[in-house]
């Protein structure tokens, strides 16, 4: 038995599947989840001493690599002070700054420890705001795992073909609309259903939680006029596409102008660390300034904010550098493999924004989360297996997205093509062909 696997037997008689999110315990792909011991660059070891490429980074946190050295060092400073205060610090206002210079849509924000908790108090303030209940979400985009955004929510509960999630009242829900992603149709037909009813529109810019899933032309743009036009307020969840798709994220790449954001992942430098911010009319409704309210005993964290300080800092100086050379190293890796795929007779769709991406088993044009489940979730897993025997490690579910790092370069796209080329061309991986 392998240390991985004793890890493993371990670990479930203490946590429910042997995990702390549900993705990690490898049940969509098949096979043993490796325990790591240490990761650095664009590797990660395991117990046993394997070596494997990451190609998912922490789920998006780690676009310089892991046990960056300038962010190692500001973690180390921070925790010789004190691993946290409960009480204000200069580090919070400094990390702030940042986060202003690249959003110019957000004039002040809060900062909180998950995407979960930033997207929930978003949607809290919109309500406080607009004195409305409904919120619009879009099927397949995952906003965290509270209550009432676990409507069609993809990722884990797409990959475990959750409908929803049990423990969930009806009477919570009722006041999620989940709308076909990509379709402003929906949008209009659902405003004029509830006339002066919809607090906010909630989207991922460029799904991440059903595989990577870019807006159609004009998708965005839409929502913000329409968004304008009733009172509603706008959300873009950037938890993932913050920082990642380009410095100022999806609004910078895509030019809108959203009226709140929610923040992590890359926000923490891989540290727990996210926020929601915008307008200053919006933000002044936040206790102790307005009458919504929300607090958390380790936001603000100073590890976290030194960590953030020193990843943000870094790309902000390096962004003509870091941005052009994950666009290179993406599309070679990404564009590769499909090549492979196609030479080998195998039906892949690749979608692709930036050092995001995904292949799709199916043939089918993935524009949201309808197209995404027609995938052959099964040749993904055995795909996955192929590639975690050659040393890449993609995610474990057909439906997230994969990600690079500054880390990646030359040598591992050479690595994972020769990988994708024995995946998919060996006799474990000749029944993905279709």
């Amino acid at each position: 038995m392998t240390k991985s696997r004793e890890f493993q037997v371990r670990a479930a008689s203490l946590l429910p599947g042997g995990v702390d999110s549900p993705v990690r315990a490898f049940r969509a792909v098949g096979g043993d989840p490796p325990f790591i011991e240490r990761a650095e660059g664009a590797y990660q070891w395991d117990a046993d001493g394997n070596r494997y490429l990451d190609c998912f980074g922490s789920w998006g946190p780690m676009i310089l690599g892991h046990a960056f050295p300038p962010v190692v060092e500001a973690i180390r400073q921070a925790a010789s002070r004190g691993a946290s205060f409960g009480a204000s610090h200069a580090g919070e206002a400094n990390l702030a700054e940042l986060v202003t210079q690249c959003f110019p849509s957000i004039d002040r924000l809060r900062f909180v420890s998950s995407g979960t908790e930033a997207c929930m108090s978003a949607i809290r303030l919109a309500r406080g705001f607009t004195g409305r209940k409904f919120v619009i979400k879009f099927e397949g985009c995952y906003h965290g795992h509270a209550d009432a955004l676990l409507v069609k929510a993809g990722s884990g509960v797409a990959t475990f073909g959750i409908p929803g999630s049990a423990g969930i009242p009806e009477e919570t829900a009722m006041h999620t609309l989940a709308l076909p992603f990509n379709d402003l149709g929906a949008v209009e037909a659902a405003i004029e259903a509830y006339p002066e009813q919809i607090a906010c529109v909630i989207v991922e810019p460029v799904i991440g939680n059903a595989g990577t899933i870019p807006p159609a032309p004009g998708f965005l743009q839409g929502l913000c006029t329409i968004t304008r036009q009733d009172g509603a307020l706008l959300i873009l969840d950037e938890v993932m596409t913050g920082f990642r798709v380009a410095l100022g994220g999806a609004q910078q790449l895509y030019g809108i102008t959203p009226d709140l954001t929610t923040l992590g992942k890359i926000l923490g430098g891989g540290l727990p660390c996210a926020a929601f911010g915008g307008r200053d009319d919006i933000m002044e409704l936040l206790a102790p300034l307005g009458p919504v309210y929300q607090a958390g005993t380790l936001s603000g964290n100073p590890l976290a904010m030194a960590a953030g300080i020193a990843t943000l800092q870094y790309l902000i100086d390096h962004e003509d550098t870091v941005y052009p050379g994950l666009e290179t190293t993406t599309k070679a890796i990404a564009e590769g493999v499909a090549a492979i795929a196609a030479s080998n007779g195998i039906e892949m769709t690749t979608n692709r924004v930036g050092s995001m991406w995904t292949w799709f088993f199916t043939p089918n044009r993935v524009r949201d989360f309808a197209s995404a489940l027609t995938c052959d979730t099964e040749a993904f897993g055995k795909f996955h297996r192929g590639m975690m025997e050659a040393g890449v490690w993609l995610p474990p579910s057909q439906f997230e997205a994969a990600f690079l790092s500054t880390a990646h370069g030359k040598e591992e796209i050479s690595l994972l093509l020769d990988a994708a080329k024995a995946a998919l061309n060996n006799p474990k991986g000749a029944d993905l062909r279709t």
